[in-house]
């Protein structure tokens, strides 16, 4: 430290020792202006509840209304139905606060008062799902019965919020499913009334339509076959029925025989023709076969026997009388009936198979036509069906969580730590108005005194003098006091000391009495 720097050092602190009573007055006037702003400053309490979030340890499904796994979320979202104007309102009459505010503001500035300026909720983040729930009053009673108040409102609010919210879940989800349902059901009915008109033209059923063709077309083939070798057997009749009348019509013998020669000749032509073509177990071959076997036997029986002969020789001769001739025509008549009707009924039968196969070829060919259909038809209808068992789940679900809810096994508030009477007021606080005043009043001590330094002007020592002159100074008179000057500026410095004593003892008097009426909280 240089010399000029120690002269500076050494101005102010005599400065300060010259003017030491101005430092304390100010400082015990600052104290006591403390003082007065803590006594006529009204006293807040706190009172605070300690509230803990449980999750729920019943969670059937995701639809469990978890509003959030921080407990910032779900502490926000429940302190908006807490401190909402209506819950707040009822509280305010309930416990009858802010009676003066409420003479001169109307209720909604007095809850905005309240919410933003008297209810403090934050969580402690090191706690976990803790938070902490105060209310500032100056009736400390009423601050904590409000505290406790608004701890209970946050375990109300929780679960009705929370079973509204699950009720909430239940309606939409079973409305949704009211809608999918009706969709479903629409489309169904489409379906069926299409399936039931073309039913026989569905894709499932190609697979059996074109077996069950396949069957009628062979069945018709057969018919046909029947039809062909019937209207054969009926031309075989009908020729062997025009050469018997013509028999029949002959007066001799030999002009008989040999038309019963050439009826039994035609006869094994026709056998000779239908064994090229059929197999010797065809009906019209048999059939053939026995008319051959029974011409021969008639023409043997002729030739063995005299005509008019007796006994046996009488009886063959009877199948070659005009008698038996004309029973062997009726024979050949019932059976070209017969042929007739059996041709009749196959070609009914084969018209009706035919009528069959035309259906089945179209609903074969109609097939491709339903398929599209069909596919246009039910596009949307399995992610429809997709959807409504997912709602159908989903509904049950949701009915699962709001029984949840309403048994109350769900997330919910906890108090921890009920709100206790406040002993002492959150402010004004005694100790930081009194460091507060102490401060200020040594910063306003001192700047008086720097103040008044800088208005004087005279000079304190030889060094401002050259400083000022641009002159050396050669000597200095030191200055001189007299022993009345003396004995009088100790008189008034022990008299000022004395009045500064006595001022804060008063001050410190007041202060002692203040606390033990309980005015000044500690």
């Amino acid at each position: 430290m240089d010399t000029n720097q120690h002269q500076v050092f050494k101005k102010y602190a005599d400065l300060l020792l010259r003017w030491d009573k101005v430092i304390i007055i100010a400082v015990l006037l600052s104290i006591s202006c403390g003082l007065i702003i803590y006594l006529t400053t009204p006293k807040v309490y706190q009172s605070s509840s300690l509230i803990m979030y449980e999750q729920q340890k019943i969670k059937p499904s995701k639809l469990t209304p978890e509003v959030s796994k921080k407990i910032e979320a779900m502490v926000n979202t429940v302190s908006q139905h807490v401190t909402s104007r209506g819950s707040l309102e009822k509280i305010i009459k309930e416990f009858d606060l802010y009676r003066e505010a409420l003479k001169g503001l109307p209720l909604e500035d007095v809850v905005a008062m309240m919410r933003d300026k008297s209810i403090v909720i934050f969580s402690e983040k090191k706690s976990g799902d803790v938070f902490q729930v105060s209310f500032l009053n100056e009736d400390p009673r009423k601050a904590m019965l409000v505290t406790n108040a608004l701890a209970s409102k946050f375990i109300e609010e929780n679960l009705r919020f929370r079973e509204e919210r699950a009720s909430e879940t239940t309606d939409y989800i079973k409305y949704e499913l009211k809608i999918a349902k009706q969709s479903i059901d629409k489309k169904e009915t489409i379906m069926r009334d299409y399936k039931l008109k073309y039913y026989n033209e569905m894709p499932d059923q190609r697979v059996a339509n074109m077996s069950r063709l396949n069957a009628l077309q062979e069945q018709y083939q057969v018919v046909q076959s029947n039809i062909q070798n019937l209207e054969q057997t009926r031309l075989l009749a009908q020729q062997q029925y025009d050469l018997q009348k013509k028999r029949m019509g002959s007066n001799s013998d030999q002009a008989s025989g040999n038309s019963e020669l050439y009826d039994l000749e035609t006869a094994r032509q026709a056998l000779k023709y239908l064994l090229a073509k059929y197999t010797p177990e065809h009906p019209s071959v048999k059939q053939l076969k026995k008319q051959v076997s029974q011409l021969e036997n008639e023409q043997a029986d002729r030739v063995v026997s005299p005509v008019g002969g007796k006994g046996e020789a009488g009886s063959a001769l009877s199948t070659t009388s005009p008698m038996g001739r004309g029973a062997l025509l009726d024979q050949r008549v019932v059976q070209l009936k017969e042929i007739e009707l059996s041709l009749k009924s196959l070609r009914s039968h084969s018209g009706k198979i035919l009528e069959q196969v035309k259906k089945y070829q179209q609903w074969v060919e109609n097939t491709p036509v339903r398929e599209a259909e069909w596919a246009s038809i039910t596009r949307d209808y399995y992610e429809l069906k997709k959807h409504y068992e997912n709602l159908v789940s989903q509904s049950l679900a949701a009915e699962s969580a709001e029984t949840i809810e309403r048994r109350q096994k769900g997330s919910q508030f906890r108090i921890v730590d009920s709100a206790y009477l406040p002993v002492k007021p959150l402010k004004p606080d005694f100790f930081m108005i009194t460091l507060s005043a102490l401060a200020l009043g040594l910063g306003g001590g001192i700047g008086v005194i720097l103040f008044f330094d800088f208005l004087d002007t005279s000079f304190k020592d030889a060094n401002e003098v050259e400083q000022f002159l641009e002159l050396p100074v050669l000597c200095s008179v030191p200055l001189f006091v007299t022993d009345k000057e003396k004995k009088r500026s100790r008189v008034i410095s022990w008299l000022s000391y004395f009045f500064i004593g006595l001022f804060f003892v008063g001050l410190g008097a007041v202060m002692v009495y203040f606390q033990q009426k309980g005015v000044i909280i500690l």
